[in-house]
């Protein structure tokens, strides 16, 4: 996944969860956030960030933040970054692991699931989630309190039930990390449904990636399975 036109700038505030205040040559500028979590941790005023500078001119907001500098790691904080690489991802085995069908968001209850696919002996699907919150080398998910991610899981379980393969992909966007754990301190609830759900069959993935001022794409495997 690439980006066309990625400016540096150094951070100042975010008001709120949509908008960011960031100085680029010398000029603050009001940007979009394309990340609705917490990021308090990334997020501090200084810290150096790239934006993506957007072609529309009847934009309110002329950039987009989509990465952040953490010390000696380059944190992508896009949340529409998961999906799209996973994508590619997907795409890039469809040879190797006899992919025959993609779907993008397929709606299954109340739900839409990020990625239904179909080998030609197995039917699946799978949800994906970014994580940019970290704990020295310890990924961890959620940031913030997520009913929706809840409901996620249990409809895998369900599908699981039903003959399906399920799996759930965390993207960790950047490299560094060593392991991944739920972020129960945030949100217990989520990680005992993750829990729950790896006991009965739901696919736990972690993954890495590499990311740079203007691209990001997965790595390697660096978890699987819950613990």
């Amino acid at each position: 996944m690439k980006y066309n036109k990625i400016v540096k700038g150094t951070f100042i505030e975010r008001p709120n969860r949509f908008i960011a205040y960031v100085e680029i040559d010398g000029t603050i500028e009001k940007c979009h956030v394309k990340n609705t979590g917490r990021c308090k941790e990334l997020l501090i005023k200084g810290v150096t960030v790239y934006l993506e500078e957007g072609d529309n001119p009847n934009r309110k907001t002329k950039y987009s933040l989509v990465a952040v500098e953490k010390g000696n790691i380059l944190i992508n904080i896009d949340s529409q970054a998961p999906n799209k690489v996973v994508g590619e991802w997907l795409n890039s085995y469809k040879e190797q692991y006899n992919i025959t069908h993609i779907k993008p968001e397929k709606t299954y209850k109340e739900s839409r699931i990020d990625y239904y696919f179909e080998t030609e002996v197995t039917k699946a699907y799978m949800e994906v989630k970014g994580v940019t919150l970290l704990d020295g080398k310890i990924a961890r998910f959620p940031d913030a309190p997520t009913i929706r991610g809840i409901k996620h899981i249990e409809h895998l379980v369900d599908l699981v039930e039903q003959g399906y393969d399920a799996y759930i992909m965390f993207v960790v966007q950047c490299k560094g990390v060593i392991s991944f754990e739920p972020n129960d301190i945030t949100h217990k609830e989520f990680g005992d449904a993750l829990r729950i759900a790896a006991k009965k069959g739901v696919k736990i993935l972690v993954y890495d990636c590499v990311v740079t001022e203007d691209s990001m794409r997965m790595d390697k495997l660096i978890q699987q399975g819950i613990f």
